[in-house]
């Protein structure tokens, strides 16, 4: 069964509300989207939002890339999709230093693969979960603020927040302390976004041990590996990482005892899709390492992918899969529902059981 066809382009899908992290503020949103046809009319469907800051490409380069002397359409059209494993050998080939632009691809090939062979993708990769709890993110707010926006999103069903870090040591404790005055049982998370030196880590720790953070991503700076492998067990142990996380290469190198953290924060926008995003998951499988999912903010097409990852992984144990709630508008409907904070993929449909809006 042969690819007829491949489409790719920018779409803006907008943002309901601005937020803030420890080194940006996010006003809009853009992702590039790839549809691929196969000859007897089934489509996959492939998107990315890859930040700069963290895998030196955004979304203009993405395009640029997959458009640039047609190079994504040599590299598919007419290529059967039964050897999938060949395909996305040579999409890796071609485009492993674009992270972006090979989730895109990878992305849409399992999409149109399992489509194909009439299975939702989770099945085929491997389920295990039938569902996961997701936390939503709060940005870097003043208290009063946070517990507002904390009031808001609990009102709306979501059971889970992770709280953004970063700016200030003294405030962020004051919101997290706040929070769980208000909220006893919550599960809470916390991601600094490398703001932190392991001085203002450690100050922050001693202030926040006694309130139940499920774990802290990335508190330092994506380089201080050595810095990681010191830090004591108990922190440890609820380190995610996030940034010094990018390639399966990085995975074994961080996974080497002492572990640099006791939590891999896996995304398919900084390793490059569902195929290299399993290859982590192996490394820390064997490491004794767990699992966390995250995103960007991105179209409900590849927070499904990353959610249909997730649910096959044994050691899956967190999930923060909340970047598609927040756009104004996307390309495509279905992947998923949400109950009580539980992020559910829909298997009645194949591959990631979604439909084109227009």
């Amino acid at each position: 069964m042969k690819i007829s066809e491949v489409h790719i382009w920018k779409e803006a899908l907008g943002l309901k509300r601005p937020y803030t992290i420890a080194y940006k503020t996010v006003t809009h949103v853009e992702n590039v989207i790839v549809k691929i046809v196969l000859e007897n009319g089934l489509t996959g469907w492939g998107a990315a939002n890859p930040s700069k800051y963290v895998v030196g490409e955004d979304v203009d380069d993405t395009l640029h890339w997959l458009t640039f002397q047609h190079q994504a359409y040599d590299l598919l059209t007419g290529k059967d999709i039964r050897p999938i494993g060949t395909l996305l050998n040579d999409i890796y080939t071609h485009s492993h230093l674009h992270a972006g632009a090979l989730a895109a691809l990878d992305i849409a090939l399992h999409d149109a693969f399992c489509r194909l062979l009439g299975v939702p993708l989770v099945n085929w990769l491997g389920r295990v979960h039938d569902k996961w709890l997701t936390s939503v993110t709060i940005g870097i707010l003043p208290v009063a603020e946070t517990l507002a926006e904390a009031e808001a999103l609990i009102g709306q069903g979501f059971r889970c927040l992770k709280i953004k870090l970063g700016h200030s040591p003294e405030e962020d404790v004051e919101r997290l302390v706040k929070l769980r005055e208000r909220w006893k049982d919550l599960p809470l998370r916390v991601d600094a976004n490398q703001g932190y030196s392991e001085q203002d880590l450690l100050k922050v720790y001693t202030h926040i041990q006694k309130l139940n953070i499920e774990l802290i991503e990335q508190p330092l700076p994506a380089a201080s590996i050595p810095a990681f492998r010191q830090l004591p067990d108990e922190i440890k142990a609820k380190i995610a990482l996030d940034e010094s996380l990018i390639h399966p290469q990085d995975a074994y190198q961080l996974s080497l005892p002492p572990a640099a953290g006791g939590i891999f924060n896996i995304k398919l926008m900084k390793c490059g899709g569902i195929r290299q995003a399993m290859h982590i998951a192996t490394i820390a499988r064997q490491a004794g390492i767990s699992l966390m999912w995250g995103c960007n903010d991105e179209s409900i097409i590849s927070i499904t992918a990353a959610l249909h990852a997730a649910l096959a992984c044994p050691h899956t144990r967190y999930v923060d899969l909340d970047g598609s709630f927040d756009l104004m508008k996307d390309v495509v409907s279905g992947g998923f529902h949400v109950q009580d904070g539980y992020l559910m993929p829909l298997l009645d449909r194949p591959g990631l059981g979604v439909d084109p809006l227009s």
